[in-house]
């Protein structure tokens, strides 16, 4: 991974996150590429909250990865700061390759360093090589999930 740079993402890198984001049988369904809209509109409103941290993982200027870290103040657990991971991506071209790994660590990472006391994330359940990595790095499936579409 040595020159593997993990940094905030710029509008330029929406259209490699968006394509990351539908590249799975599950993004296929919920994603659109051919829109940009949405995304520019939401990625406005994320690069003007300082509790939202996208970052994409590049290597040699390609953007191979990518992750969202919203940091959450509650007033649960004495006051805790709670970190939360979500849109975990790989590029299919990278995925086995410890990219994954280096992503949480650095979520991880910036989660300890922001003051959090714990960091969530939530999986879909059928992807199931997705939970046995985040149990790999000492993830535990202590709650059950619930949404609820509006």
């Amino acid at each position: 991974m040595g020159d593997l740079e993990i940094r905030p993402a710029g509008a330029d890198d929406l259209p490699a996150i968006i394509a990351m984001l539908a590249d799975d049988p599950l993004g296929a369904q919920r994603e659109s590429p051919d829109d940009p809209a949405p995304y520019q509109s939401a990625f406005k409103q994320l690069a003007a909250d300082p509790n939202q941290h996208l970052v994409v993982a590049v290597r040699d200027g390609r953007v191979i990865g990518t992750l969202q870290l919203t940091i959450i103040p509650g007033l649960s657990h004495r006051g805790a700061t709670r970190a939360l991971i979500e849109a975990v991506r790989i590029h299919a071209d990278e995925r086995g390759s410890g990219l994954g790994t280096e992503l949480i660590r650095w979520a991880i990472g910036t989660a300890r360093r922001l003051g959090c006391q714990v960091v969530q994330l939530t999986s879909d359940k059928t992807r199931l090589d997705a939970h046995r990595f985040y149990e790999r790095l000492g993830f535990t499936a202590s709650h059950e999930g619930f949404k609820l579409r509006l």
